[in-house]
Order: structure tokens, then C-alpha cells, then sequence
């Protein structure tokens, strides 16, 4: 069975929970031609990863959510072979390219190469390109932004890539300059707490108002985390107590 985390994540931009202004500007940017390369920046938490899966899906269409777990092989200048793992669909790929550690820019040059090289699987896709999401974007070195920069200039025709990143002072302005920036601030406390009280009352739980305030105010503003407490005190103990 699915944790809650993933059970209760939107999957449609028009049904995200908060920051519903800035879903409905992702919506107009996906009806437009010119779809740009994106840095989606924010806390931990906050729901990054939520609006890129949210977005892809208003770009593609459901197909987007039909994932495979694959291992990409790639050979450094120095013969050593690196392994890297990603998920993807016919329309996209997402890759963390900071778990090659030094040699993530030959991960970042090779792959956006192949990919942009390799013609969409479904050709009935309603878009000419195909999207890279890449994670973690400021923990990759220098040399591999630099790479990066100027993938992007280079495979702008077949390939859009769409960066997630905690903190954008870690990243070189270069890549930030030819990105449209979407700040994903964390959700309000109270929002986590409607959140909480929603996915409770879908699986048909009572959760008191204090215990809610609680987690919410333990989890930081990490909807992910509030979440995670949420189950593990349905797991440890139901009814809920407040002591």
C-alpha cells in the first residue's frame, strides 16, 4: 500500500492545495508555444516536486504518471564507468545527476546529448520536445553548471529542462539567467493543518485540532514531514491522543 504522502499528492495543477495563483500561471505557460526552461526553488517540503509531476502532466497528458526505473551507463575521459538511476516515461526523464558525485558533469553532458538526440517514443505526444527534470541541481560542482549552461543553449529544439533546486545562491547565474524562476515557498501553517484534516477525513479518521496543530508546528512547514508524522501516529496509536 501507498504511504499518504503519495496517496493523497495532487496530480493536476488545477487540484494543488495551495499557492493556487501560481498553479493557475503554470497552467497559461503550458497553453503557450514558447514553453521556456524552469528552476523550481524552495524549501524542503514545500512541494517542488509535487508541481514539476502536476506540470509534466499538463503538458503530455496522463501518459506522463506510466513510469520505469531505468539505469543509465556512461564512460568518464578516464574509462570509468559511471551508473546512474533515473525515472521516466515516454515524454520525460528525471535524474539526479549530484549521485556521480565528481563526475556528474560527464552525467549532465552525455545524457542531455542522448536524450535530445533520441526522437519521443510516442510520436503522438502533443509537444516536439521532451523534458528533463533534473534534482538537486545546486549540489552539482561548478564544472558540471557550467556543462549545463551550455547543454542548454544547444538542445533548446528537442529538449526543455526543468531544474529543482533548495537554494538558488549555490547555483551559477548563468544557468539561473536562462531559467524562468518558480518560487515554491513552504505552505502556511494552517494550510498544513487543512491538508492534515482532509487526508484524515478520507480515510475516515477523527484527528483532534490540537494534535494537527502539533504535528504541524514539529513539522517546520514540511508538508512532507507533517504527513509522514500524521501516519505514524495513525500506525503507533488509534484512536489519536493529544498527550
Amino acid at each position: 500500500m501507498a504511504l499518504w504522502v503519495d496517496r493523497y499528492r495532487p496530480r493536476e495543477l488545477a487540484k494543488l492545495d495551495y499557492h493556487k495563483t501560481q498553479a493557475g500561471h503554470l497552467i497559461n505557460l503550458c497553453a503557450q508555444g514558447d514553453f521556456p526552461h524552469l528552476m523550481f526553488y524552495g524549501p524542503s517540503g514545500a512541494g517542488k516536486k509535487t508541481r514539476i509531476m502536476c506540470l509534466l502532466r499538463e503538458l503530455y497528458g496522463p501518459g506522463v504518471e506510466r513510469l520505469r526505473n531505468e539505469i543509465m551507463n556512461f564512460t568518464t575521459p578516464s574509462n570509468k564507468k559511471v551508473e546512474i538511476m533515473t525515472v521516466s516515461s515516454n515524454y520525460h526523464i528525471e535524474v539526479n545527476p549530484s549521485d556521480a558525485g565528481i563526475y556528474d558533469r560527464v552525467v549532465i553532458t552525455d545524457m542531455i546529448k542522448q536524450i535530445a538526440q533520441t526522437q519521443q517514443i510516442d510520436p503522438s505526444g502533443q509537444r516536439e520536445f521532451k523534458t528533463i527534470v533534473l534534482s538537486e541541481v545546486d549540489e552539482l560542482t561548478k564544472d558540471a553548471q557550467h556543462a549545463l549552461r551550455r547543454t542548454m543553449e544547444k538542445y533548446v529544439a528537442t529538449c526543455r529542462l526543468v531544474l529543482c533546486v533548495n537554494s538558488t545562491s549555490r547555483v551559477i547565474p548563468a544557468v539561473k539567467s536562462r531559467c524562468l524562476g518558480i518560487r515554491v515557498s513552504a505552505p502556511t501553517g494552517e494550510e498544513i493543518v487543512g491538508i492534515l484534516n482532509n487526508i484524515c477525513k478520507k480515510e475516515g479518521l477523527h484527528i483532534p485540532p490540537e494534535l494537527a496543530t502539533r504535528i504541524t508546528q514539529k513539522s517546520d512547514r514540511n508538508l512532507r514531514r507533517a504527513i509522514l508524522m500524521l501516519e505514524a501516529c495513525k500506525v503507533q496509536q488509534y484512536p489519536f491522543t493529544v498527550g
